[in-house]
């Protein structure tokens, strides 16, 4: 068995606090803030209620959660510690 090294990706990613819905919308690339194409809110699912669709399916964004857009343009939420232990400020 082999050993192997995870590439080094710089991503975009912003964090939701659930204050920050505006923000969110727009690094999502929709236009409303209540629904639209990659995301939409539903409090009684989740606490802070974001939805994102994912290309697996839609997932839900805790408050605290990072959003991150992908290499081909995907979006997805990433739990704080793991975004921690994976990726670092690339500056600008």
């Amino acid at each position: 068995m082999g050993k192997y090294r995870k590439k080094p990706v710089i991503v975009d990613a912003e964090q939701w606090t659930g204050d920050n819905l505006e923000a969110i919308v727009k690094f999502l690339g929709d236009t409303h803030l209540s629904y639209d194409k990659h995301h939409y809110m539903d409090t009684s699912r989740i606490a802070g209620g974001l939805i994102i669709r994912t290309l697996e399916g839609e997932h839900q964004a805790a408050i605290g959660d990072w959003i991150i857009k992908g290499i081909q343009g995907e979006h997805y939420p990433c739990k704080p510690d793991v975004f921690e232990e994976t990726y670092e400020p690339a500056g600008e």
